[in-house]
Parts: structure tokens; C-alpha cells; sequence
């Protein structure tokens, strides 16, 4: 189970403290042991975090995909929420998206977080 993992809350940790490369490469290692639907909510956090990064680069385009994309996966029915409140991250992507999209400025929205599930 994903949510019992320390690694898992590890990776919280870093996500909500915005080590984005960090909290990445957690991410990434129990992606790699994990089977879906499991494996596309991870895959999704994993997207959110290095579209963070590239926005800290100021490659706009790689995050506007990058997020798109996470926006997918986390918004596909059968998704589990792996004890975290979705809804409230896939808002805050989304407006992110709509200002990389509008020539904006994403930093004017809220950073994406990792809270539990209400």
C-alpha cells in the first residue's frame, strides 16, 4: 500500500516544501515498484513536480505539457487519491495550465500542494 510507504510520506514532504527535483526522485523509485491504478496517481504527482521545475528553469512549454498531461492521469475515473486531496491539487494545476496557456503568469496562482484527503 502506497500511503503506508515512509517513502510516500517522504515525498509529501518534499513535494509541500517545494523541493521539487527531490521530492521527484522519491516519487519516482516506488513508481517503479507500484502497479496501477496506483502507478497513474504516482505517474500524475510526478508530472505536477517536474512541471515545477521547469517553470524554475523558465522551460514554460515543458510545464504546460507536463501538466496537461498530469491533469490526465489524476482526473481519469478509477484514479485512486492514495489518501491525498486531488480535487484541490488538479484546481490548482488547472489554473497554472489556463495561465501558461494565456501567456500568464503561473506564479500569480497558488503552488501546488499535497494535503490529505477531506
Amino acid at each position: 500500500m502506497v500511503e503506508a510507504d515512509p517513502r510516500f510520506q517522504d515525498a509529501i514532504r518534499l513535494f509541500n516544501i517545494q523541493e521539487w527535483y527531490a521530492a521527484h526522485d522519491v516519487l519516482e523509485e516506488i513508481w517503479h515498484e507500484t502497479a496501477d491504478p496506483e502507478r497513474r496517481c504516482l505517474q500524475g504527482l510526478l508530472q505536477v513536480a517536474v512541471a515545477q521545475l521547469h517553470l524554475q528553469r523558465d522551460n514554460q512549454r515543458g510545464a504546460t505539457i507536463l501538466f496537461g498531461e498530469a491533469l490526465g492521469r489524476l482526473q481519469r475515473p478509477g484514479t485512486p487519491d492514495l489518501g491525498l486531496d486531488l480535487q484541490a491539487l488538479c484546481r490548482c494545476v488547472q489554473e497554472r495550465l489556463v495561465q501558461l496557456q494565456q501567456n500568464g503568469d503561473p506564479e500569480s496562482c497558488t503552488v501546488p500542494v499535497l494535503n490529505p484527503s477531506p
